[in-house]
This record gives C-alpha cells, structure tokens and sequence, in this order.
C-alpha cells in the first residue's frame, strides 16, 4: 500500500521552499503525494497563488479557505486546525510536511500531533526574531521530524530538547531550483510582465506584527525613499499578515510612475530570474537574506524582520528612516557586487535538498522514528 504524504502550503515563499519535494514526491513509487493549499493562494488581492500550483499539474490538490482578508493569526490559526482536521480525517495520511514559521504550518504541525501522524518541520530552528521566530519554534515542538538547513539551526533544535536522531540538515529545498539550469531567459519574465526596463531592485516589504502600531509610519518613509530614489523598482505585495492593508495603501503612491511597476504576486521561478539579474533587493524579506546572497546581489534590510535571520557580505541593515534608506541605496549603486553565493551556499545547502529528502523517505529512516516525543535534556 503506498504510503500517503501531505505538503501544506498557504503562501508564495512557502510553496517556493516546497515545490522540488513535491515534484519529486508526486513522482516517486510506492508514495501518494497530496497538497492542502490554504491562506494567501486563495485571496485575489495576493494575485490567487494556487494559479501556479494548478500551472505545475500537480496531483491531489485540495484548496481550503481560512480567510477572507487580513484576519488575525490567531483567527486564522483555529479556521486552519479546523478545516485541515477534516481534511486529514478524510484521507489518513501517514506523513504531513509543513515549512517555516506561519499560521498555517503551526496549524498543520499541531493536527498532525494531535491525531498521532508523522510531522515533518522544514527549516525550523532559525532566528528571526519577530513573532515569526516564536511560531517556528512552537511549529518545531509539535514536529515529530526536523529538516533543517543548516548545523546551526540544528543546535538550536537540541537546545529545545528535540531528539538529535530526529533532525536531518538537508539545506534549503529552493536552492534546488537556484541551482538548476531550467528556468527562463530574462527576455521571456520581463516580456510576461511588461518589464520595459533593464536596471531595476526589487522592493519586498513585509508587515511586522510586533510594530502595527508605527506601521504606517514606517510604510510612508520606505515608500518616500523609494520614490525620491528615482530608480526603476519591482514592487510585490507583502504578504498577507496583520499591516500588509497598510502597505498596500501605501503602495498606491507608485500609481502613475513609469519607473515603477507593482504586482500582488510572481511566480517563483520567475521571481528568481528577476532576482538574478537585479542590481539589488531592499525591504524586509527573507530573499534578501537567503537567495539573494546565493545570486551575490546587494540586499538593503529594513528594520528588525529579518535582524537575526543571518548575514553575508552583501548584506546592508538599516531602521525605517527614509535619510538612511536613501544612503544605502546610493552606497549600494556605487558598490561593486561582493561575491557571496561560496558562504550563502554553505549556510543553506548545495542545492540537493531533494535528493537527500527523497534518499530519507527511502531509508526508512522517518517510518521508524517515535510519535512519543519526550524532551532531551543535556548538560552544558
């Protein structure tokens, strides 16, 4: 009887991290691989996501509405538990796969717990340093399995008591596709996307739960910096947490400017060719600090999203004040592109996450772990 795998994703970023697994998985004798497809693939405002996971032809796609707009997680957390319980119920799945640090992966990690199936966490035990770091960790402690990206986040899992046994670092699954010789040419993206210029950065800025309160402050001087820049950006809608209603508000400033171009969303393939060829990314999101180093392109972080998340030579921090955005910029367009993908690659992987998470499912080796988890204590 083949054995049943779910991969839950509600996001862009997440369904990037697990797309070559469930490629791979989809593909594999003696396993039925499925996909929950929840959260913002489902919301038009974010360009409707699931689009591009239909475009892929994969198999055993089941959409599930947990929101109608920006509700808060804790909403969003019980609308998920909900519909995914019954889900799982229906199908009896033997392993369920959740990635990083949202609402829906905590949502995923604690059905599966709860009604004694196999969780399987990938990327778990990063900093971040927001509440995105408070859920990963919880989304860790209700994980029976963690495939991690690096040792260091695999330190950070024993320091919570997780079972070494049950922790494999296999690097960051997107990496894979990184490193493969099969996505499009630039001519093709920018001809998709109407991107009539050559020099460009890309602006991805995220809300920050933690500082809703300043938050339209914090947009105003981000958008002022780009603007006043005077320099061609792709703009991406946030994504959908608590603030991105105020981002986008804010965003209706670039109406009218031919200089910049904004989309709810891009496919990922096409995000990273994109990436690859920009002159530099600037905002708060995770691309700056993971792919965008591999591709040795300058990643301008604003604020404290990301400020613990890892760092490489081409990175560049910065707090929301439009004087010190606008420096950076300029600093960045007069500095020479720092070589950076040898220690990016060492810190996320060598691009064959999928290989080694396929070479596990094969071993056996999660089949015979314990759904009883007990802490590890150690001595220090």
């Amino acid at each position: 009887m083949k054995k049943k795998i779910v991969f839950l994703t509600g996001t862009r970023a997440d369904f990037g991290k697990l797309k070559s697994l469930i490629s791979a998985s989809q593909e594999l004798d003696g396993y039925e691989a499925h996909i929950f497809v929840t959260g913002m693939h489902l919301n038009q405002k974010y360009g409707k996501t699931i689009d591009e996971i239909y475009k892929c032809e994969f198999k055993n796609v089941y959409p599930f509405i947990n929101h109608d707009r920006a509700d808060l997680m804790d909403r969003v957390l019980s609308t998920t538990i909900n519909g995914f319980s019954r889900y799982i119920a229906e199908i009896n799945p033997d392993l369920i796969i959740v990635h990083g640090d949202r609402a829906e992966a905590l949502a995923g990690a604690i059905v599966g717990s709860l009604n004694n199936i196999l969780v399987a966490h990938i990327e778990g035990g990063e900093k971040s340093g927001t509440i995105d770091e408070l859920i990963r960790h919880a989304v860790s402690k209700m994980s029976h399995i963690h495939l991690v990206a690096n040792h260091d986040a695999k330190k950070r899992l024993l320091q919570l008591g997780e079972r070494g046994q049950s922790i494999f670092v296999i690097g960051s699954p997107d990496l894979d596709i990184m490193a493969s010789n099969t996505l499009a040419d630039l001519d093709s993206v920018t001809s998709y996307y109407d991107i009539t210029f050559d020099n460009y950065g890309i602006l991805l800025f995220h809300p920050v739960t933690t500082e809703i309160d300043c938050w339209e402050e914090h947009t105003r001087e981000v958008v002022d910096a780009i603007i006043e820049s005077e320099l061609n950006y792709i703009v991406i809608y946030p994504n959908n947490d608590l603030g991105s209603e105020i981002i986008i508000k804010g965003y209706k400033r670039f109406q009218n400017n031919p200089k910049i171009k904004v989309y709810p969303s891009l496919r990922f393939e096409y995000f990273l060719v994109l990436l690859h060829n920009s002159d530099f990314i600037i905002g708060n999101s995770s691309a700056g600090i993971r792919e965008a180093p591999y591709y040795s392109i300058p990643t301008i972080n604003i604020g404290t999203r990301q400020h613990e998340r890892g760092s490489a030579p081409t990175i560049r921090h910065c707090n929301y004040k439009k004087t010190e955005i606008l420096d950076l910029i300029a600093k960045t367009k007069r500095a020479s592109q720092a070589a950076a993908k040898d220690s990016a690659t060492c810190s996320f992987g060598c691009g064959n996450s999928t290989e080694l998470f396929i070479s596990l499912l094969n071993s056996g080796v999660f089949w015979n772990l314990r759904k009883q988890k007990l802490f590890q204590d150690r001595d220090y």
